[in-house]
């Protein structure tokens, strides 16, 4: 139901590795711990806070950490103080990005951000600017033990209000109406699927295919981004092309 999308594979690679090297957990903690701030420590009346405790588990990270992260939130321990903040604007190959970043330091973000941005032959823009190309939307992520038909989920899932199915290997993403998150969580774990990831993104609604030096420079572009400090996430409407 949907394009080969390159650097959503590399950004689950990515994933893999940053959180064997505990650059992952940080980046959660200091979610949990704006989550925990802005909508209290019960994950029972907070689902922002319930989702990134879900996740916490399946990186495996230490209970005391997480703990920790929530009690600095609720002002129970004393902590930095982050802002969420989000920043849009455009990559090599004209290609639209947003990026959400915590910090304590709003102008040195900014400024930081705005020289990856240049330096990579993208510009910083105004807020609005690409984010009418994307919709906030569930997305869950899958490793199959054996193989499936994006029919086949269709079918079974087919009383949620589902987006998108695309299998990649042996990696299964569904896109659905926020709402619906947990449930279609819930369903494909009963249909034997291990659940990777599953949390609100910003998605696309249109993409933009780069190949050869394009692409690279795009990905180059991207991880940079990735791996500043104070960035949770990015999103974007990069997909690979056909050389």
């Amino acid at each position: 139901m949907s394009g080969h999308s390159k650097w959503a594979t590399i950004k689950r690679k990515k994933a893999a590795v940053d959180a064997k090297r505990g650059k992952e957990f940080t980046k959660l903690i200091k979610e949990i711990t704006v989550a925990a701030r802005l909508g209290g420590g019960d994950a029972n009346g907070n689902p922002r806070l319930r989702l990134l405790l879900d996740k916490a588990k399946e990186v495996n990270m230490p209970l005391d950490n997480t703990m920790r992260a929530v009690k600095r939130g609720t002002g129970e321990l004393p902590g930095t103080h982050y802002e969420p903040q989000q920043y849009e604007g455009y990559g090599p190959g004209g290609i639209a990005v947003i990026v959400d970043t915590l910090s304590d330091n709003k102008n040195r973000t900014v400024a930081e951000l705005r020289h990856v941005f240049s330096s990579k032959g993208g510009s910083l823009a105004e807020t609005g600017a690409v984010g009418w190309m994307f919709k906030r939307m569930g997305v869950v992520r899958a490793i199959e033990s054996q193989k499936t038909t994006e029919d086949f989920l269709l079918e079974q899932l087919i009383e949620f209000d589902i987006q998108d199915i695309s299998i990649d290997e042996d990696h299964v993403t569904i896109t659905c109406d926020p709402k619906s998150l947990e449930k279609v969580k819930q369903a494909m774990s009963d249909l034997g699927l291990k659940i990777d990831t599953s949390e609100l993104e910003w998605v696309a609604q249109n993409t933009v295919a780069l190949a050869g030096d394009s692409a690279q420079k795009a990905e180059d572009f991207l991880s940079e981004l990735e791996d500043h400090d104070d960035v949770q996430e990015v999103f974007t409407n990069y997909v690979e092309g056909v050389q």
